[in-house]
């Protein structure tokens, strides 16, 4: 049996690496290639929060529950939860800068009645940078929100693997890291796109990762009689990356594009997809 202070120090470092770190390595690709490749990270993002929540946190949320019925219930009113929090954060917007959202929506909607044949510009306009702004910041909430449930989550399995033996503790860090990383990267497009300092997003993603330090003590001290409530914080932490995948970066993505500009987005979008699936593999 390990002592208890070499497996306290053998989960805090592992979470921190596994937590903190992997956001870091998350910014060092999105910042080599987000000054060009903006809108493909857009599409890169949709597709790795959707293959998080599909492919990754949901199975194993089904996968330690007897409760689907439960679960799914959690799952929609995650998705509402943060719908009304997307929409309380768009009217406090909205009311300290004198309602510009209506003042916009009016002036697009003149605009569409007056050049209706001038339908690609109208939309150009009405995702004017201010809008985009402020629509991230709603979705920016839900994704640190999520992220710092499944950021839990992470250390309390971390937590267990060190439990259990140091080698299988090492293993599991190196998966959450390496798993996390893709979909870190969409939440660094999630909190930094459209923002006037972008490193924000990373200290503040860093900080939600540095949840998963919590949720490894978490687990070293109280993991007996409290594994049941894991499976929820993975489908309310699932809730929130649907969400912000639907209603903040495909709708960016809805733009009508040339046959070639429409298939590079659908690339990026299956990447997401295929890089997070790969990378969940690991933790198997």
């Amino acid at each position: 049996m390990q002592s208890f202070n070499y497996l306290l120090i053998s989960i805090l470092l592992g979470t921190l690496a596994c937590g903190v770190g992997s956001v870091w390595v998350a910014w060092l690709f999105v910042n080599a290639v987000m000054s060009k490749y903006t809108q493909h990270l857009l599409s890169l993002a949709a597709g790795a929060l959707l293959a998080t929540a599909f492919l990754h946190l949901l199975p194993e949320a089904f996968e330690a529950s007897q409760n689907p019925r439960g679960l799914l219930s959690t799952l929609l009113g995650g998705i509402l939860f943060f719908f009304l929090l997307d929409k309380a954060e768009l009217w406090h917007h909205g009311h300290e800068h004198h309602h510009p959202h209506y003042e916009d929506n009016k002036e697009n909607h003149e605009h569409l009645t007056d050049q209706s044949s001038n339908t690609t510009n109208s939309f150009a306009t009405s995702h004017s940078p201010a809008h985009e702004h402020s629509h991230y910041n709603g979705g920016g909430w839900a994704v640190l929100f999520g992220d710092s449930l499944h950021s839990f989550g992470d250390g309390i399995l971390v937590a267990a693997a060190f439990m259990a033996d140091f080698q299988v503790g090492l293993v599991a860090s190196l998966a959450v890291l390496v798993h996390e990383v893709p979909h870190h990267m969409g939440d660094l497009i999630v909190l930094g796109v459209g923002s006037n300092q972008p490193k924000n997003a990373v200290i503040k993603l860093s900080l939600a990762g540095g949840v998963t330090v919590v949720g490894g003590l978490a687990g070293l001290l109280l993991m007996s009689g409290h594994e049941d409530f894991l499976p929820y914080l993975l489908a309310l932490a699932s809730s929130s990356y649907i969400y912000v995948s639907l209603a903040d970066l495909i709708p960016q993505l809805q733009k009508r594009l040339s046959p070639k500009q429409t298939l590079i987005q659908v690339i990026w979008l299956s990447l997401g997809l295929v890089l997070v699936s790969l990378t969940s593999q690991l933790g198997k």
